[in-house]
C-alpha cells in the first residue's frame, strides 16, 4: 500500500536539473532563436530526456514562458511611500532587470518571433514590463496630486518619457504607446497631446 502510495505520488522534482533545464533554454533561445529550439535539443542541453522536460513544461512555448519569467531578477518595489522615491526605486528595477546578462538577446528573439508568435512578447510585456510602467504611473499620478509635479502634467506621458529609454514603444502593448509622440518627450507640465506637438516656428 505504501509502495503503490509513493509510486503514485512520484518522486520529488530536482531544483539543479530544473536550472540546468531552463539555462539550456535560455542559451538556446538566444543563440538559435525560438524557431530552432526545441525540447530535444534543449534536452541534450541540461543532460536529461525529453519526458523529464515534458514533466515540467507542457511543451516548447511554455518552457519559453519559463525562461522569460526568470529574467525578472528584482522583485517589484513597494508602492508605499514618498512618491519621488517611488519613481527613483521603480526606475532603478526597470535597469537591474534590462541589465542582467543576456536580456537584451532574449528580447530582441522575442521582438523578431512577434509575428509568427505574439504570445511570447505578450508574456514578456505581462510579468516584466507592464506591471513597473503600473506602478510607475501610479508613483507620478501621486506625485502630481502632491504638488511635487505641476497639476498639467500626464502620467502616462511622464511614465513614457522616464522609462522610455529601457522600455522601447515595441516592447509595450498597442493601447500603452503614445500615439503621435515619436519617442520626444516634452517638459513635466505638457499633456498627452502638448507633449507631441513641434515646437512652434519662430515669429
Amino acid at each position: 500500500m505504501t509502495a503503490a502510495v509513493t509510486r503514485a505520488a512520484g518522486r520529488p522534482r530536482n531544483p539543479g536539473l530544473d536550472r540546468a533545464i531552463l539555462a539550456a533554454a535560455e542559451q538556446q533561445l538566444r543563440e538559435l532563436g525560438y524557431a530552432r529550439m526545441s525540447l530535444e535539443s534543449v534536452a541534450a542541453a541540461a543532460g536529461t530526456t525529453v519526458p523529464s522536460v515534458r514533466r515540467r513544461f507542457r511543451g516548447k512555448a511554455d518552457l519559453a514562458v519559463a525562461v522569460i519569467g526568470s529574467l525578472r531578477v528584482a522583485d517589484l518595489p513597494a508602492a508605499t511611500g514618498a512618491p519621488r522615491a517611488r519613481v527613483l526605486a521603480i526606475l532603478q528595477n526597470f535597469h537591474d532587470n534590462l541589465r542582467r546578462p543576456d536580456s537584451l538577446a532574449i528580447v530582441g528573439t522575442l521582438l523578431a518571433e512577434e509575428r509568427h508568435h505574439p504570445e511570447l512578447l505578450s508574456a514578456f510585456r505581462s510579468r516584466l514590463v507592464e506591471p513597473r510602467r503600473a506602478l510607475l504611473r501610479d508613483a507620478l499620478a501621486d506625485a502630481i496630486e502632491a504638488g511635487e509635479l505641476p497639476q498639467s502634467a500626464d502620467p502616462e506621458v511622464l511614465a513614457a518619457c522616464s522609462s522610455g529609454p529601457s522600455t522601447p514603444a515595441t516592447w509595450l502593448p498597442p493601447s500603452s504607446r503614445m500615439t503621435g509622440q515619436s519617442g520626444r518627450c516634452g517638459k513635466p507640465g505638457q499633456t498627452r497631446d502638448t507633449a507631441s506637438e513641434p515646437p512652434a516656428p519662430p515669429a
